[in-house]
């Protein structure tokens, strides 16, 4: 167990104990899956209850936005990237990080071995699966900073394309896609694989997030649902089957095909990422340096007019 993981947010919310319970809402990211696990065994362990939370989970996916149901009131947190929040944040929407729980990005482009892609310069005039909207975003930064010219392909949820040959390179997430295209008969040694964190894009992804006024209303609830939340996640890392129980029952009631193998797979990478062992953050903080150099290049790239500060942007409660 790593004890420094939630301790960023010690103090008990006032209410748990006493019987008094506040309501919330979370939207994730996405549909259900092990990405959010940590969630899912806090509301089922009775975590949040324990802090004094009654937490709702709204349903997420394919026609949702987690950043206009924070804005409409719909969700007192959400789930979302960096990018998202700060290009949000900058167009004039008070949103706010609450505890960036990955420090960096996961993103990764795949390419086949036998395709002679051996650089990101080789990648030149190939052809491209990017995802839409802020999941492109990295790669465009990349391939804007080493004047790469490429033919890009809208890349669907799944890997279909690259398996048939459709791109040269693929988008794909580490816990996710990647294990999808070894599920699906490719060996690692076939793939040649660039991780954009390591190429230079560091842009940490997934984070806690609410309204400025939410935190203004009621900062203590937010300091529970915070550590109620990294609870949950640290029970899902312990007791993983466990954990992998409650994310398979919550895919099949939302009827989608619930692979254990590779939802363990997302579970294991989802502590590589969340717990890694040479970072020299605390746990939950957003740090300035990967902060401005996230939005540096989102201004180059003209995604942000109105640079925004990060002790605006970020949420310490009080006695931290």
């Amino acid at each position: 167990m790593v004890i420094a993981f939630f301790s960023g947010f010690a103090a008990p919310f006032a209410a748990a104990g006493t019987g008094a319970m506040k309501t919330a809402t979370l939207m994730p990211l996405w549909t259900p899956q092990a990405q959010f696990a940590g969630y899912y065994v806090a509301q089922e362990k009775g975590i949040y209850a324990r802090h004094g939370i009654q937490l709702q989970l709204l349903k997420a996916g394919p026609g949702y936005s987690p950043t206009a149901a924070l804005e409409r009131g719909e969700a007192d947190f959400a789930v979302l990237w960096l990018t998202t929040a700060l290009q949000h944040r900058a167009a004039g929407m008070a949103v706010t990080n609450l505890s960036q729980t990955i420090q960096h990005s996961s993103l990764m482009l795949v390419a086949r071995k036998n395709s002679g892609i051996r650089s990101i310069e080789d990648m030149q005039d190939k052809k491209i699966g990017l995802w839409g909207g802020d999941l492109s975003l990295p790669g465009y930064a990349l391939f804007s900073l080493r004047d790469i010219r490429f033919r890009e392909i809208r890349q669907s949820q799944t890997v279909n394309l690259f398996l048939r040959g459709g791109v040269d390179v693929a988008s794909a997430m580490w816990y996710n896609e990647y294990h999808t295209m070894l599920n699906s008969g490719l060996n690692e040694d076939e793939l040649t694989l660039f991780f954009l964190d390591q190429e230079g894009m560091r842009f940490p992804e997934d984070g806690i997030y609410a309204m400025q006024q939410t935190l203004e209303r009621d900062p203590a609830l937010a300091a529970a649902f915070v550590k109620a939340s990294m609870e949950g996640w640290q029970y899902a890392f312990d007791h993983p089957e466990e954990a992998l129980d409650i994310v398979i029952r919550r895919m099949r009631e939302a009827r989608l095909p619930a692979n254990r193998v590779h939802q363990r797979w997302m579970l294991k990478r989802m502590q590589d990422l969340m717990q890694p062992q040479n970072h020299k953050n605390s746990a939950g903080r957003l740090d300035k340096a990967d902060f401005d150099k996230v939005q540096s290049t989102m201004k180059r790239m003209g995604q942000i007019l109105h640079p925004v500060r990060h002790e605006d942007f970020t949420w310490v409660p009080d006695g931290h």
